[in-house]
């Protein structure tokens, strides 16, 4: 690589505040924050003294270190072989350096992992200053994941926690989130004479202001979207409603449809329109213009009046009660079920409460990233001990629920460069606003969850895995077994999902007793599911054999270009029954209440 002029050229120049008002702008930025943080810490104390609740526990990392350390301590040897190579090359880094000082060309002594798009730009590379700290907290950052990573004569528990919160510290300290260390920060700074940092304060205010004095960092362009406008837009009408949900079906695009019915049951932490962005991207609209009659569950955000709420209720209340409905909306008996993520466990739990009660409305299920076995749930498992559950408990008993962004933040934290840091970045370091993106808008409109219902949930889905134990949960009085399922069924996991690991998806393929068909989408959680076929980005997996572990699975799949949409599609017209007239909301039985997206999918988390 060759070095430009000076390789430490203007990497630490003072900014030149040229702007005419930064200085009043400086001064309301001054006036403003004293308030907003004054709010945080109020916040904070709340958090100290019990009152307050959230995910990301300081005392349980700070037991995590402790540990850490003591084996550290303990075992000093063990380690002294991680210790001599990070030496090395330190060693070997600053000789590099001063090879590069000579004008030698020099290959990197370490380069960032794959995907990890911190070190992108180019000036990390150019500028002989930013590389160096680049590599040296490369090297640094892989020493201590090393050390956790080989961490032994610790419980499980502790040792993912370790780990988690190693990372965590480890990429909040990246020298990508410091404006004095960060050479797309400095140049900026230098274009705009220091604005773009007063623009970042600025931001920074509006988000402790939006959150309330918590941090709401925005990842997108709030007012680029509006539900029901240019998001969440397909032809509807709500035909159908009770305290947990607004029942939609959507207006027909073609002259015949499939006989039965899809019913889409969404995941209720966030909003359903995940499956109805924009029509470019709308898995619900492309749906109906493959010849469906469709409907979607969209769920309330509750407040402390549904607090009693459990998940029998989400289960009676919800697919059940929509069932009952499409009955009457179409005068079908039978459905045709689509589940995604926890609608997806939903609807794998009421298929098991239909088949004890002798109910065979449902003929075909598709489930979207949908864990079964819950044995192994990723990093998420950190945040779901029976101390986290306890002060969860504790904390919604006086609630009624937990707020949106507990969730929400928690997710976040699974992805945290990507999620957090590169916004950090973005916003209140190069004092940019960020882009319109539909899928992070969604993913920011988030939902309260009932005390009931989730409490139950975590306690026995997520910390007994008692969906995988036969008559272990009992529903509306209904010991249920999923193996009594015999429903044919579709799954679809995606490669990178953090939230629902595809190997965690894929014993549903012996569990359920019917013909599942499992397809591995590329992509995570919502990118790999909301993949449009003109897209033209992730391809997918199959595999006709039936393997006794999801690894030979993989290892024996077929890959396929383009979108799982097409594979699905095919798959469910195969089961959709002959073609009837097309069917219109409120031609039958139920009649019209709203046009679509009904008002449940407006009520936002401040309201």
């Amino acid at each position: 690589m060759t070095v430009k002029e000076n390789p430490m050229n203007n990497l630490f120049t003072p900014p030149d505040f040229k702007s005419e008002d930064a200085a009043s702008r400086m001064a309301s930025v001054m006036d403003h924050s004293q308030r907003m943080v004054n709010d945080f810490w109020a916040k904070q104390t709340k958090q100290a003294s019990g009152t307050d609740f959230q995910f990301f526990d300081p005392f349980a990392a700070g037991r995590a270190f402790m540990e850490l350390g003591a084996q550290m301590m303990a075992n000093p040897a063990k380690y002294e072989s991680i210790m001599q190579n990070v030496a090395q090359q330190n060693y070997q880094l600053m000789q590099s350096m001063l090879e590069r000082m000579s004008g030698e060309n020099v290959e990197p002594v370490i380069r960032p992992e794959y995907g990890d798009r911190r070190f992108a730009d180019p000036s990390w590379s150019e500028n002989l200053v930013s590389d160096f700290i680049k590599q040296s907290y490369l090297i640094t950052s892989k020493f201590m994941n090393d050390i956790v990573h080989d961490l032994d004569g610790i419980d499980p528990e502790s040792h993912a926690k370790a780990k988690f919160y190693t990372r965590q510290f480890v990429n909040s300290i990246s020298p990508s989130n410091f404006a004095s260390t960060n050479p797309l920060v400095l140049k900026k700074v230098q274009e705009t004479g220091g604005d773009c940092l007063i623009s970042g304060m600025e931001n920074l205010l509006r988000d402790l202001e939006r959150g309330q004095g918590k941090l709401k960092i925005s990842t997108s362009d709030d007012n680029a979207f509006k539900v029901g406008e240019n998001i969440a837009a397909t032809k509807g009408k709500v035909v159908y409603q009770n305290d947990l949900i607004q029942l939609i079906q959507y207006a027909p695009t073609t002259k015949t449809v499939h006989r039965r019915p899809i019913l889409f049951v969404p995941p209720w932490i966030n909003k359903f329109y995940v499956l109805d962005l924009q029509e470019k991207n709308s898995l619900i609209k492309w749906t109906v213009d493959q010849g469906h009659t469709v409907f979607v569950i969209s769920w309330v955000n509750p407040r402390k009046d549904l607090a009693h709420k459990s998940f029998e209720h989400y289960m009676t209340e919800g697919p059940l009660a929509a069932i009952d409905a499409i009955q009457e909306a179409t005068g079908e008996k039978e459905v045709n079920l689509l589940g995604f993520c926890i609608g997806g466990i939903l609807s794998v739990a009421t298929l098991a409460y239909m088949a004890a009660k002798k109910d065979n409305r449902v003929k075909a299920a598709t489930f979207l990233t949908t864990m079964v076995d819950l044995t192994d749930i990723g990093e998420a498992s950190i945040f779901i001990d029976d101390e986290q559950l306890n002060a969860m408990e504790e904390y919604m008993g006086k609630k009624g629920y937990l707020e949106g962004h507990h969730m929400s933040g928690m997710f976040s934290l699974l992805r945290e460069n990507d999620l957090i840091w590169s916004f950090v970045v973005n916003n209140y370091l190069l004092g940019k606003e960020p882009l319109p993106f539909d899928l992070l808008y969604w993913n920011s409109d988030s939902t309260r969850l009932p005390a009931s219902m989730l409490i139950y949930y975590l306690r026995n889905f997520y910390k007994k895995n008692g969906l995988m134990k036969k008559n272990e949960l009992e529903l509306n009085g209904v010991p249920i077994d999923i193996e009594k399922v015999k429903t044919p069924s579709y799954f679809l996991s995606t490669k990178d999902d953090h939230i629902a690991p595809w190997r965690s998806c894929y014993p549903a393929v012996h569990k359920l007793k019917g013909p599942v068909k499992f397809v591995l989408g590329g992509s995570g959680h919502i990118g790999g599911v909301v993949n449009p076929p003109k897209a033209k980005k992730y391809g997918y997996h199959t595999n006709s054999k039936k393997c006794e572990t999801a690894q030979e699975w993989f290892e024996t799949s077929k890959e396929h270009k383009g979108s799982w949409w097409t594979d699905w599609g095919k798959w469910a017209a195969r089961r959709g029954g002959k073609k009837v007239p097309a069917r219109i909301p409120g031609d039958r039985n139920l009649k019209v209440i709203e046009d679509a997206p009904g008002t449940y999918v407006k009520i936002r988390i401040s309201d």
